[in-house]
């Protein structure tokens, strides 16, 4: 095994960071997750996830932890409505019946992300994340790596493998290859209570999900098991437009002027997500990396995850993608036909890169056609077929 008796640094403790630290762990290894966030309980943002049988599903069943995931995931959670901007449902998955169980070619299971993070945490052994770690540095010193922390902190490492999303502070060690604008910009937020909050788009979402299509624009609201209602625009805007708009993106008031004219032909029922002072919105350019990118492999340091191959989150791939970067590096990296680490990190990188290209080449065709002028009736016949 090419990482006996190595320390290994995880940077950064979202589901790819964990999946890994958990499958490195049951293999034997010695590993360490530095996590930015102040402890596990901070509230987790952002909509659920729905794990797919061939990345993040198989890396929980390798992990062991399939009746944990069966026991915390959300039935119906993953049925979508599609709906013109009127509101009116143009797709019912409800309806149509489709991925009700697991096995079933259609069904993609969701869960929360606080409830996933939980699993990954409880299986790992005592102390491996070390919270409130914000990483600012890392530097060789005698042939090993030193992370340098926020708080002052440094500690060494034999290995280190960035996880720590699309701003990874760890990427630029690995290559210089930066990502490029998709032309798409998001606002992202939640409205809690929705039932309460948002009545109309909490008994539209039904539990699910609704994918709104309309004026080369997309709405996405999805229901979360506490209650709340996550959701996204997604507007073809310029890759400056978040510095240059002059929105105060804490003002719910100032959301809401720009969503009345943004969103002019839109039904009033989506001004709801915009009206509640404790809503915080998150605008989100969207980036992806080069399709075509390479570079030279290290013996001590690698990138998993948005690190790795950020993307816009239509094809619903991402946290899939992190899974199953996380199985294949540790099923390298325990290999022990890879004597050398370098030998096994080269062997995951060129397959994670050549699946990378392939999904990052969906998923811009897909972005681009959602925010098109036929939209919705290409989503509509895609469902069809």
């Amino acid at each position: 095994m090419s990482i006996t008796n190595k320390k290994i640094a995880i940077i950064g403790g979202g589901p790819g960071g964990l999946t890994l630290a958990r499958l490195l762990q049951i293999n034997g290894a010695t590993v360490k997750v530095y996590e930015r966030d102040k402890d596990r309980k901070v509230r987790v943002q952002g909509s659920t996830l729905d794990l797919h049988d061939d990345s993040g599903l198989k890396a929980l069943e390798q992990g062991g932890l399939m009746d944990a995931f069966r026991e915390n995931y959300r039935p119906g959670a993953d049925l979508m409505r599609v709906t013109d901007k009127t509101a009116q449902i143009r797709y019912d998955q409800h309806e149509q019946g489709k991925g009700q169980d697991f096995g079933e070619a259609y069904f993609r299971p969701e869960i929360d992300r606080g409830p996933l993070r939980n699993i990954l945490l409880d299986s790992l052994d005592p102390d491996t994340v070390v919270w409130n770690c914000h990483i600012v540095s890392i530097s060789k010193v005698n042939g090993l790596w030193m992370l340098q922390f926020e708080d002052g902190t440094q500690v060494s490492a034999d290995l280190v493998i960035g996880a720590d999303g699309a701003n990874s502070k760890i990427r630029k060690f690995v290559t210089d290859i930066v990502p490029v604008y998709s032309g798409v910009t998001m606002i992202e937020g939640t409205v809690y209570d929705a039932a309460q909050n948002a009545p109309r788009l909490w008994e539209l979402t039904q539990g699910g999900k609704v994918f709104a299509l309309g004026d080369n624009k997309t709405l996405v609201t999805s229901a979360k098991g506490d209650g709340s209602l996550s959701f996204y625009t997604g507007c073809k805007v310029d890759e400056s437009w978040v510095k240059e708009c002059g929105i105060n993106f804490n003002d719910h008031r100032q959301l809401l002027e720009w969503f009345k004219e943004t969103y002019k032909n839109w039904d009033k029922i989506w001004e709801e997500l915009f009206t509640n002072d404790h809503t915080q919105f998150i605008p989100r350019p969207q980036y992806y990396m080069p399709l075509h990118q390479t570079w030279e492999t290290q013996s001590d340091i690698t990138i998993i995850g948005d690190a790795a191959h950020v993307m816009p989150p239509y094809a619903g791939e991402g946290v899939n993608m992190a899974m199953l970067d996380a199985l294949e590096l540790s099923e390298c990296l325990t290999n022990s036909e890879y004597v050398e680490a370098r030998d096994a990190i080269a062997a995951y990188e060129q397959r994670m890169r050549k699946r990378a290209f392939e999904t990052t080449q969906m998923t811009l065709g897909q972005t681009e056609t959602l925010h098109g002028p036929d939209a919705l009736e290409t989503l509509l016949d895609l469902f069809k077929n």
